[in-house]
């Protein structure tokens, strides 16, 4: 009995040890399931742990737009009294808004034509609006026209190519510099040039493209509120008289204006007769000379005579040649000795 006694408290004992240690290992391994989130591994084996969660993904729907790109003209119609000092006191608002004016045109107004003038401005445009408005101190505003262009897809996409183009040229220089051997430095200095070249152009237009949004564009155009001349004519029969009496003065001065002026072409005209009837008498006289000499041939012409006048030259001469043949030719005598009186003979007759 002794023996079954203490057999007895030997595996009472042993329960009682068993049951702390089994306490103890399930109160220091509870933290590290807790901290890890999942049951502890046993040595061997790989335990799986479920991924986390993680939040889903915002869609990409393209680069977000925050800030709209607009290009803003306009034009207005303006009249003024006195259409040269309001394009003045607009260039002073203008000025003072830090803008420009691109375009101006004044015309005072000479003779049937009326004053007016015309700008062409830029202004910051954010101030658009509050500019048109205060229009109406300088004169009426009879017409105004707005529009608003969106170009930030335009502005964005050359803002996007030469970012690309940037570093492109960046990975060009840095090739160029770490080149081993002429060909790829020669290439790499071609391709250089090629992405330069592009990047300015694009630099410049999206340039241009700043200033076109930073600045609007209106074109005012100012007139005079005074009355068209000539619009209206005479409107009694006094008045038609005296508007006829203007006219035949105005064309009298005309004439004489134009008289004056065709004085001088007279002149000259004159004298470019003078002239040519002088040269056209000339060559008639000599003309008239030539012609006469040809039908009429010198004396004295052997050549040129015919045969019976030839024998009665060589007569002649030889007549000449002999003393006193010329009196016994011209006095011919009778028997007696004495000349004949053939005049008398035949007065007998």
């Amino acid at each position: 009995m002794r023996k079954l006694g203490v057999l007895f408290v030997v595996l009472c004992g042993s329960v009682l040890l068993a049951g702390c240690g089994g306490g103890s290992g399930s109160t220091t391994d509870a933290p590290a399931s807790m901290e890890g989130g999942a049951p502890a591994a046993t040595p061997g084996f790989r335990v799986q742990q479920a991924p986390a969660r993680e939040q889903a993904p915002v869609p990409d729907n393209g680069p977000q737009v925050t800030d709209r790109k607009e290009v803003v003209t306009g034009t207005v119609d303006l009249t003024a009294d006195d259409p040269i000092a309001a394009a003045q006191t607009l260039t002073d608002r203008v000025i003072r808004l830090d803008g420009r004016i691109d375009q101006r045109t004044e015309n005072p107004g000479t003779g049937d034509d009326d004053p007016h003038a015309n700008l062409v401005i830029r202004i910051p445009a954010g101030e658009t609006d509050a500019f048109i408005d205060g229009l109406g101190e300088i004169g009426e505003v009879t017409e105004i026209s707005t529009n608003r262009d969106d170009v930030t897809l335009q502005w964005q996409d050359l803002d996007a190519r030469i970012t690309a183009l940037r570093a492109s040229v960046d990975r060009l220089r840095d090739l160029m510099a770490r080149a081993a051997n002429t060909a790829d430095l020669i290439a790499a200095e071609e391709a250089l040039a090629d992405r330069q070249a592009e990047l300015d152009s694009l630099t410049g237009q999206r340039r241009y493209l700043d200033d076109q949004i930073t600045l609007s564009t209106l074109t005012i155009d100012i007139g005079t509120t005074a009355e068209k001349k000539g619009d209206t004519g005479p409107a009694n029969f006094w008045d038609g008289v005296v508007d006829g009496w203007h006219s035949l003065i105005d064309w009298l001065k005309d004439a004489v204006v134009f008289a004056g002026q065709a004085l001088p072409w007279l002149g000259f005209l004159a004298v470019l007769g003078a002239i040519l009837a002088v040269v056209r008498l000339f060559r008639g006289r000599r003309h008239r000379s030539r012609t006469t000499t040809a039908v009429t041939p010198p004396v004295g012409s052997v050549g040129s005579a015919t045969p019976e006048a030839a024998a009665v030259s060589a007569e002649e001469s030889g007549a000449a040649g002999k003393p006193g043949a010329a009196d016994k030719s011209a006095h011919p005598t009778d028997k007696s000795g004495g000349p004949a009186d053939e005049s008398g003979g035949s007065a007998g007759e």
